[in-house]
């Protein structure tokens, strides 16, 4: 039983996908039509155009699918594609909106700057923004706590 003291802990994990712009989300399928029109016209044997096919069709796939966010009690993991980032929660200086289109595991222009040291960031682009937003700050009020 717990008392009215007792301070609630937030969820161990919670994972948040990213927002998908519908013209990136159309330019990598795109690309996945290329990849798919160029090898069926290639005279490329298909021992040697299967590989490149799967590669080809691969990342840009498990770019699109595979981009998330995973908060756990005092980690941020990153994952977009084959990529990972692992940031500590205490390290994470400030979190700013921008629509920066530098290179980033965000499939949107809605996006959050993680700044996470001196000199680092990294831009997100969770597709529920305030979820994230709110569960960063339980867990980085927790730790400034301990």
């Amino acid at each position: 039983m717990t008392t009215g003291s007792a301070r609630a802990r937030p969820d161990p994990v919670l994972r948040f996908r990213s927002g998908v712009d519908a013209w990136l989300a159309g330019l990598i399928l795109a690309s996945l039509l290329l990849v798919l029109v160029v090898l069926w016209r290639s005279p490329l044997p298909a021992a040697l155009a299967l590989p490149i096919l799967a590669l080809g069709c691969a990342l840009p796939l498990s770019t699109l699918l595979g981009t998330h966010y995973t908060l756990d009690e005092d980690t941020l993991l990153i994952r977009s594609g084959p990529m990972r980032w692992r940031i500590a929660i205490r390290d994470i200086r400030a979190v700013t909106p921008t629509r920066s289109a530098a290179s980033s595991p965000a499939l949107s222009l809605d996006r959050l700057r993680i700044d996470h040291g001196p000199g680092r960031c990294v831009l997100i682009s969770p597709a529920d923004r305030q979820g994230f937003l709110d569960a960063l700050r339980e867990r980085q009020r927790r730790l400034a706590a301990i």
